[in-house]
């Protein structure tokens, strides 16, 4: 995630020192001791004839409810006085017909009003989030919305993520897209880069990807949905409300219907063409603190809190949620089925995962299956600082063991390849300098126990944590990172254009072809670069801006990714999805040379079709030869070209490998 979000408020007093209050309705000198809200966690409930409010704040005096003609501006035209139930839950109703109206909740606590806020749960909201909206939620559903299908997933060892963001991925004029920046882009079939090659939608079948990963795509606070001229950017890491697609992605950010109903197209459309969505969600902190949703409807609960009473802050943003309060449990879980059901996702990547829990996480992955046995669960298994809970309990990569059904990033494999998070100028496996060939055989096996990798010399974790590949995700770049053809110029300063294009390739083939999950960045596939910017969440278009002119200057770059997709799908050798299978058929290979890693796959592995196949990845500079069994081998890549049909054949006891490039070949 981004470390340096904007306008974040760093507090340094207890939290209920802010609002001077404590407690009055029962004994809340604990956390554990205020009560849950059994049920859903609804808070507005419309029909025709009657509109129903609902919150949960078990500390408030008083509560109101504020109802708006507008979604901003202007003063509420009538308050509706809330009366306290059971669990903590405050409610109110109105008569009528209230669609198109708008409202906000206001919490009273010792004598002061907290102020507005839609609550914790708007499902819609006006322009900018600040006031809930009153629609009929059905009438936002395009049409043939209930006949939508997920595409088909057998395994999880079959996904192929592509990360994006709704603007990088269709801005630019190149792109041939109407709906530039919009969810809406996602549908457009037929649209051409200006040399003709296809672009959008149409792109992503042609490469072959299994499911989209988009980036934070629910209500964020850091771009002013009134000022959208203004081509402000961010990459949404700034939590406002979770289960309301943001309106700067919209065609109409004032009217609550069109982001909702515009989402649900894409997905629609997505799946349609095969491909499976996933959304990147970040419930361990939120964009503000005093001012957020959560800190105006119950202070202090939702976030974890220092010895000293102030605002923890793993997230490295300003405050850190509780996932481990059984309130901001629930929410998350609900939160979590409702993107499934109300919007058909098929996948969530966490956000800095290692701030929350195990348990939490646990219970979403039980919630997810019992919908939909087949969503995709993965995020970060680390934190930007060391969160309020001892590491045994929380979702870390070290943990992920104890997360069954839930993967997280490998860190290992990625800076084994090009080179440490913490110095872009320094390089390692692909860069030709030693030590780093563990770390990437780490990676290759899925992060499992293998008995060939000496985890003594991984990068950083010293014991495998993954107890099956599938809970691993292979990658080399994100979107918060310099991207691979940044990374490469900047370790090896002065190489040549060419160069980097092979070793682009090697680099890639080490994802495609490990045993965990292959995760891409967007346009890494021709070759995107974002001018040496490490952190762009607020750089122009002009940095961030896929050019889709690249994808017929680097052709060849496209088809090598493309290649590596089709070679994965075809041959189940290379997603084995089994930890006892990737130990009985992979095998590494002894090399005498160093920046060189080679491995068979055997006795057709995963009931594959090739009996053996066999993988150099060759880092150095020169031709390498690997000795192996005396035999015929045919070739499908080498010297960076794929062709599953064959490109020729090796007999011998030895395969010779070309410099800064991959050789894939099997027996039959």
């Amino acid at each position: 995630m981004n470390m340096k979000l904007s306008n974040v408020v760093i507090v340094g007093m207890a939290a209920a020192a802010l609002t001077g209050c404590t407690p009055s309705k029962k004994d809340y000198s604990s956390y554990e001791l205020y009560p849950v809200r059994q049920g859903s966690l609804t808070e507005m409930e419309y029909t025709p004839e009657l509109t129903r409010f609902h919150l949960w704040s078990p500390t408030a005096d008083e509560v109101r409810v504020l109802l708006y003609e507008e979604g901003e501006g202007g003063h509420a035209y009538e308050t509706l006085q809330m009366t306290l139930g059971e669990e903590g839950t405050w409610n109110a109703e109105k008569e009528g017909d209230l669609k198109g109206k708008f409202y906000a909740f206001n919490v009273k606590i010792q004598d002061q009003w907290l102020g507005d806020t839609p609550g914790i749960n708007a499902q819609a909201v006006g322009v900018n989030g600040k006031r809930g909206a009153i629609i009929n939620m059905a009438e936002t559903d395009p049409e043939g919305w209930a006949n939508d299908v997920r595409p088909a997933l057998n395994s999880p060892a079959d996904v192929i993520i592509y990360e994006m963001h709704h603007r990088d991925f269709s801005i630019s004029p190149t792109s041939g897209i109407e709906n530039k920046g919009k969810f809406l882009a996602l549908t457009e079939e037929g649209t051409k880069s200006p040399e003709g090659w296809s672009t959008g939608i149409d792109h992503l079948k042609e490469l072959g990807v299994t499911h989209v990963h988009l980036l934070p795509s629910y209500d964020y606070a850091s771009v002013d949905e009134t000022k959208l001229e203004e081509n402000r950017y961010n990459w949404g890491y700034d939590p406002q409300n979770y289960n309301v697609p943001d309106g700067s992605y919209s065609t109409n950010p004032y009217c609550p219907e069109a982001r909702i109903r515009e989402f649900k197209q894409m997905v629609q459309a997505l799946h349609k063409a095969g491909i499976r969505v996933v959304l990147d969600v970040v419930y361990n902190h939120t964009f503000n603190t005093i001012d957020s949703n959560f800190e105006r409807t119950v202070p202090g609960y939702f976030y974890r809190q220092k010895e000293d009473g102030s605002f923890a802050n793993a997230s490295g943003c300003g405050n850190e949620t509780a996932s481990d309060r059984p309130m901001m449990r629930k929410y998350m879980i609900e939160s979590v089925k409702y993107w499934i059901q109300e919007y058909h996702l098929d996948g969530f990547r966490f956000d800095l995962m290692g701030i929350h829990d195990i348990e939490t996480m646990n219970e979403i992955r039980r919630a997810a299956t019992e919908i939909e046995p087949t969503i995709f669960i993965y995020g970060e298994g680390w934190a930007a600082e060391a969160p309020q809970l001892p590491q045994e309990a929380l979702a870390m990569k070290a943990n992920v063991a104890q997360m069954p059904g839930i993967a997280a990033f490998s860190d290992e494999i990625r800076d084994g390849l090009r080179g440490p998070f913490s110095d872009n100028k320094q390089g390692a496996f692909l860069a030709g300098l030693p030590d780093a060939e563990e770390s990437v055989k780490f990676g290759i096996v899925g992060a499992i126990e293998h008995p060939q990798v000496d985890n003594a010399k991984v990068n950083y974790s010293k014991a495998p944590w993954a107890a099956e590949p599938t809970q691993m995700i292979s990658y080399i770049s994100c979107h918060d990172d310099m991207c691979l053809v940044d990374r490469l110029n900047t370790s090896m300063p002065g190489i040549a254009p060419a160069e980097v294009a092979k070793l682009d390739k090697l680099a890639q083939t080490a994802v495609f072809v490990s045993q965990g999950v292959p995760f891409i960045y967007a346009g890494e596939e021709v070759m995107r670069d974002k001018k040496g910017v490490h952190n762009s969440f607020q750089s122009p278009d002009s940095i961030n801006a896929i050019d889709w002119s690249r994808k017929s200057a680097h052709a060849d770059v496209f088809a090598y990714y493309k290649g590596l997709i089709s070679l994965r799908k075809n041959h189940p050798a290379f997603r084995m999805g089994s930890a006892e299978s990737v130990r009985k058929h992979l095998e590494f290979i002894p090399v005498e040379k160093g920046n060189v890693v080679a491995f068979r796959l055997k006795d057709n592995a995963n009931g594959d079709a090739w009996k053996e196949i066999f993988v150099i990845l060759n880092a150095r500079q020169e031709v390498v030869k690997v000795p192996v069994a005396q035999g015929k081998y045919s070739v499908v890549c080498r010297d960076g070209l794929i062709n599953e049909n064959g490109l020729g054949t090796i007999s011998g006891s030895e395969l010779t490998v070309p410099a800064r490039s991959a050789l894939i070949a099997y027996t039959k």
